[in-house]
């Protein structure tokens, strides 16, 4: 995925984040793109602090497509995603992770805020006691502005 497809996707993924928002969940969205690159297969915002965006996409594409197509796709988030999230799609075969912005910033946007605590483990982190390679492309923290004033209602 070159970079000017990165920051097309996760622009997308913040519109799919507000508009979960807009639903009254919190504001993160994901995406599953082709191996082209430039194919959005499909698009999820989150449903709630256990349905996340990204783990709620990676279990509906892998009842979709087979391990090895979903190894030459990309799961594209708003924000880094968290161990359950991670997890989720190291079993569903995804082969590469794009996120916006870090767990890291996450946790300083919402701070000790009772709907979203943070854990403090890279996703990197994760998949290097893994068994396979996940590509990971981030932080690309030029894409926080729209989060940045949800966590403070």
């Amino acid at each position: 995925m070159n970079p000017d497809q990165v920051l097309r996707h996760l622009r997308r993924t913040n519109s799919v984040a507000q508009r979960a928002a807009s639903m009254g969940r919190h504001p993160f969205g994901a995406l599953l793109v082709a191996p082209d690159g430039e194919t959005v297969l499909a698009e999820q915002g989150n449903i709630d602090t256990v349905n996340h965006a990204e783990s709620t996409l990676a279990r509906t594409a892998a009842d979709n497509w087979p391990g090895e197509y979903l190894a030459r796709c990309t799961l594209v988030t708003t924000f880094e995603r968290c161990a359950m999230c991670t997890g989720t799609a190291y079993w569903a075969h995804i082969g590469r992770i794009v996120y916006g912005a870090s767990e890291e910033a996450l946790l300083a946007l919402t701070g000790n805020h009772a709907e979203n605590p943070t854990l403090s483990l890279p996703c990197r982190e994760l998949i290097a006691r893994g068994q396979k390679t996940i590509d990971v492309i981030g932080p690309v923290p030029e894409l926080l502005a729209p989060h940045q004033d949800f966590w403070k209602r």
